[in-house]
C-alpha cells in the first residue's frame, strides 16, 4: 500500500523553485503584508529559493504563509515536470510552470485522500476502487505541461469525491447514535465548546472563528471545512477524517489539542 511519504505529499521546500513565493497571487489583508499579481516574485525570496522571512513570517505580516500547503506538489512541478529546469535558468518555462502549479496541488491533494481511505479498515468495501483511482491520479500527475493544463480536473475530482464520500459514510457509521449532518453549513464563530460531534459530516462547513475548544472530532468528516482562526485548544482531532495539514495551521490549538499522527502540530500554537 502507498502511504504519504512514498506518493511524495509532504512538502519539500529544499526540492521547489519557490513556486508558491512566485506562482501565486497574494492580496493585502490580514493574511499578507503585501499585494503581488501571479509571476511576481515575493520581495522576501533569496536567490537561492529560500525565503528571507522564515523565522518571522507572522510577525511580519505573512500568515497566510505558514497555512499553505501545496501537499508535495511544489517538488513534483519543479523535479519532475520540468525536469529540474527552475524558472530562473529557464525563464521560457515560467508562466507554463506557475500554471500548472495549481493543478498539480488539487491533484495531489486527491492523492491525499485517497491514501488516507485505503488506511481505514471500516472503508475496506471500497478500497479497491480507492486504489484504482489513486493510480490513475499518480499517472495524471507524472503527464507532461500541456497534458496537465488540458486536464479537466473537475470532472477527475467529481469521481473521486463520490468514492470519497462512500469511505466517509462507511467510516462514520461506526459511531453510535444520530450523527450531526453540517455539510457545508455556516458555522462562523459559533460556540461548540466541549461539543460531541463525533462521526459528524462536517464536509465543506464553514468554521471560521469558531470555538471548538475539548471538543471530539474523533470520526468527524473534515474534508473541505475552513478552519481559519478556528479555536481547537483540548480537541480530540486524532482520529478525525480527511483532515489536512493546511487545515490545521490554518487553527489555533495548543499542546493539549490531539492530532492524527501523520500531521504536525504548528510551531505558531
Amino acid at each position: 500500500m502507498r502511504d504519504r511519504k512514498d506518493l511524495g505529499l509532504t512538502s519539500d521546500c529544499s526540492n521547489c523553485f519557490a513556486l508558491c513565493c512566485v506562482g501565486l497571487a497574494f492580496t493585502a489583508s490580514a493574511d499578507f503584508a503585501i499585494s503581488k499579481d501571479v509571476g511576481t516574485p515575493c520581495p522576501n525570496l533569496r536567490q537561492d529559493f529560500r525565503c528571507g522571512i522564515h523565522q518571522q513570517l507572522r510577525p511580519k505580516g505573512f500568515q497566510g504563509c505558514t497555512v499553505y500547503d501545496c501537499f508535495g506538489a511544489g517538488q513534483k512541478v519543479s523535479q519532475v515536470t520540468f525536469g529540474a529546469r527552475d524558472w530562473r535558468q529557464a525563464p521560457e518555462t515560467a508562466a507554463s510552470m506557475f500554471a500548472v502549479l495549481p493543478v498539480m496541488r488539487q491533484l495531489h491533494e486527491l492523492l491525499w485522500y485517497l491514501a488516507e481511505a485505503l488506511t481505514l479498515p471500516a472503508a475496506k468495501p471500497v478500497h479497491r476502487e480507492v486504489a484504482d483511482l489513486l493510480t490513475r491520479t499518480e499517472d495524471l500527475t507524472r503527464q507532461s505541461p500541456e497534458q496537465l493544463l488540458a486536464l479537466d480536473v473537475a470532472a477527475h475530482r467529481q469521481q473521486v469525491n463520490t468514492v470519497l464520500l462512500r469511505t466517509s459514510e462507511l467510516v462514520r457509521s461506526g459511531v453510535r447514535g444520530k450523527r450531526k449532518d453540517r455539510r457545508g453549513a455556516d458555522l462562523i464563530g459559533a460556540r461548540l465548546r466541549g461539543a460531541d460531534l463525533r462521526g459528524a459530516n462536517l464536509r465543506g462547513a464553514y468554521l471560521i472563528g469558531a470555538d471548538l475548544s475539548g471538543a471530539d472530532l474523533r470520526l468527524a468528516d473534515l474534508i473541505g471545512a475552513d478552519l481559519r482562526d478556528t479555536a481547537v485548544p483540548g480537541a480530540d482531532l486524532s482520529a478525525a477524517i480527511f483532515l489536512t495539514q493546511s487545515q490545521v495551521n490554518a487553527a489555533r490549538g495548543d499542546s493539549a489539542t490531539r492530532l492524527p499522527p501523520t500531521l504536525t502540530r504548528p510551531a505558531h500554537w
